[in-house]
């Protein structure tokens, strides 16, 4: 196993945004925990292009969605998706995960967010009960990587989101080689993964405020342990 992992953040750095302060303490916090030396970019959206990920260990779409430039996020985690490099979206970059695949895998070229566009098939909806700044519930699915990395199924997590996946269409996806790997107490998605990707995992809530409280978030040391191991 190597003993460092370079990871590429993408999104558009606010230090006001919770999620953005709590993401460097936990990859420090998660490297401590494995072992390793570990060393972050945070490429705003404006700037990022597939290229920039060529030399990444593992790449993770970060919170605070819409952002600046949504076309070069998607293009960049088509790119972790295609290539096989360990990927973490948390909050937005979870239901960008899932724009992108409806994109260019369901080859659903009118896959929009609601947030941005009410037009085409809107596969990121408003919540039925909007989480923001509030914790829930989340069940998981045995043998997961959320489940390995928590070590249970049933985790409590918060959040800070008004949308999340329309469940209209979770068939269309759970057809194809997404998995849902989290729900909450009312069985709608709360993580997803991609059966045929070494590691690509989304989440609604954002495992990374634990780091706030000086704990490792176990995500975060499953994604820099698949980084590791790549």
């Amino acid at each position: 196993m190597k003993q460092n992992a370079g990871i590429v953040l993408i999104g558009d750095y606010n230090p006001a945004v919770i999620a953005h302060q709590a993401i460097p303490p936990a990859i420090t916090l998660a490297a401590r925990h494995l072992g390793i030396s570990t060393e972050f970019q945070w490429i705003h959206s404006e700037q990022l292009s597939p290229r920039q990920l060529a030399e990444a260990d593992a790449v993770w779409c970060v919170p605070a969605s819409p952002y600046s430039n949504d076309e070069n996020i998607l293009q960049a985690i088509r790119y972790a998706r295609e290539s096989g490099t360990p990927f973490l979206g948390t909050c937005g970059g979870c239901q960008y995960a899932l724009l992108e695949y409806a994109r260019h895998v369901l080859q659903w070229q009118d896959a929009s967010n609601a947030e941005v566009t009410q037009q085409g098939r809107c596969v990121i909806a408003p919540l039925q009960c909007e989480m923001v700044e509030k914790q829930g519930d989340i069940h998981l699915a045995p043998d997961s990587h959320v489940a390995r990395a928590y070590s249970t199924l049933d985790i409590t997590e918060g959040y800070r989101c008004r949308y999340g996946i329309n469940e209209d269409f979770r068939r269309d996806f759970t057809a194809a080689t997404v998995n849902v790997t989290g729900t909450d107490d009312n069985g709608d998605i709360r993580a997803i993964e991609l059966s045929d990707h070494p590691f690509f995992v989304g989440t609604l809530f954002q495992p990374e405020r634990a780091a706030l409280k000086e704990i490792a978030p176990p995500l975060v040391i499953a994604l820099l342990r698949a980084a590791v191991q790549r």
